[in-house]
């Protein structure tokens, strides 16, 4: 390794990452010991407020896209390069953990400090993101943030969503918008040299190996899907059991079917249920309607199409007495990761004598819109246990730090790539 970037990766505080991180749980505590920070909350407004503090602290510049995606920028010595770029969500699950996302953020920050802190000049900016409404925990779907900014989604298609309270995701993005008012403003889809995101590995398989680094190879694909039975409510006491149109005993009927189509035998598809809404709701009353959620995914382009296509006509063969309706709400095919940036990660992590391995990434990651418009990699840490989008969710500050000198260092690499590399606009 470079003496100076040997230099700048032993900048890179352990201590202030840490402090950050903590700092960041208290915004949204829960019991327990995690977080709840809903995107476009009052929670998510706090928290971007504090990250921007610590930046502009720095000197560093602050901007934001149309759907609030924030953008913080070390700029680098030829103006007209695009930028490298780094960053993660700061949003959360209901019940998530406190490094789920905001580590990736964190860790962004900390190599931005670290650069700066020893005078190295890079020829592309550095830059920092926080993508928006990466969980889709309140307004679904997820990853919506970084599917606007690449152009894979319109900003429109999801202007219209509502959370569980009735709140239009218009309203609570104008309101985080107005937020950060001296944000400069960003274009959607503006060019990017290349992109490193770095992530809680969210699986058990670095711990369990003993190892430091996950060196990510891509993304499994996924198929997301809301599922409505439409029943009649009636009186739970008189009724017999014959002539209701129960919408719940229907939605189990389906939802036991659409477990046995997604049983394999090598224990690769990843199926869940994880959100169903019964209405009216009353212990003594038939449920009339009922909506749950669909999330399926495989690594493999074929397998994971396959039960995308299987889930629809599963179910309008399972729901016998009552009307289905079947909307997808997300697509999102497996992702293999550039392999120049693969390798810089790679490098790094030998470089700095850290036991690493290759491995894809089951959860899906803004990395993988990324993946679409420039040479993208991840970056990642082993969690306790592999518990995520838990309260319990845990990580040791040695493996932040570990994680976070990697994403120095390879961003260092990557912010001095030629023009011939990446093709600046």
């Amino acid at each position: 390794m470079r003496e100076d970037v040997q230099n700048t990766v032993n900048r890179v505080d352990q201590g202030r990452l840490w402090r950050r991180l903590m700092e960041m749980a208290r915004i949204g505590a829960i019991p327990g010991g995690g977080v709840n920070r809903a995107a476009f909350s009052r929670e998510d407004i706090a928290a971007r407020a504090l990250l921007v503090a610590w930046a502009r602290a720095r000197n560093f510049s602050v901007a934001m896209d149309a759907i609030g995606n924030l953008f913080i920028r070390r700029a680098g010595s030829d103006p007209r390069a695009a930028p490298v770029m780094t960053g993660s969500h700061m949003d959360s699950q209901p019940r998530g953990g406190r490094f789920d996302g905001i580590y990736g953020v964190l860790a962004g920050l900390e190599a931005l400090e670290a650069i700066e802190q020893s005078g190295v000049k890079t020829r592309r900016p550095v830059e920092l993101v926080a993508w928006s409404n990466e969980e889709g925990g309140r307004f679904s779907p997820c990853t919506m943030g970084s599917a606007v900014y690449t152009g894979a989604k319109r900003l429109a298609e999801f202007l219209g969503v509502k959370d569980n309270e009735g709140i239009v995701l218009k309203e609570a993005l104008a309101e985080t918008l107005a937020a950060t008012p001296t944000a400069e403003k960003r274009e959607l889809n503006a060019p990017a040299a290349a992109y490193i995101e770095a992530h809680i590995e969210q699986g058990p398989l670095l711990e369990q190996e003993g190892k430091t680094i996950g060196v990510v190879t891509g993304i499994q694909g996924l198929r997301w899907f809301n599922v409505e039975v439409f029943g009649e409510t009636a009186h739970a006491g008189t009724t017999p059991l014959e002539s209701r149109r129960d919408a719940l005993r229907e939605a189990i009927a389906a939802i036991n079917t659409l477990h046995a189509l997604a049983r394999d035998a090598g224990d690769a598809v990843r199926f869940t249920i994880g959100r169903m809404l019964v209405t009216p709701n009353s212990p003594n009353s038939v449920p009339s309607h009922v909506l749950f959620s669909v999330d399926v995914r495989h690594p493999d382009a074929a397998t994971i199409a396959r039960l995308g296509e299987a889930i629809e006509p599963a179910v309008r063969a399972a729901v016998k007495r009552c009307s289905v309706r079947v909307t997808p709400t997300l697509q999102d095919d497996p992702c293999a990761f550039d392999p120049a940036v693969v390798d810089c990660v790679g490098r790094a992590a030998q470089a700095l004598k850290l036991a690493h391995r290759r491995m894809a990434s089951g959860a899906s990651h803004d990395a993988m819109y990324l993946a679409r418009v420039c040479p993208t990699g991840m970056i990642f840490v082993p969690c306790e246990k592999g518990i995520s989008h838990n309260e319990a969710e845990n990580a040791r500050p040695g493996d932040l730090a570990a994680g976070a000198r990697v994403l120095t260092a390879a961003l260092l690499e990557l912010a001095n790539w030629p023009a011939a590399t990446t093709g600046d606009r």
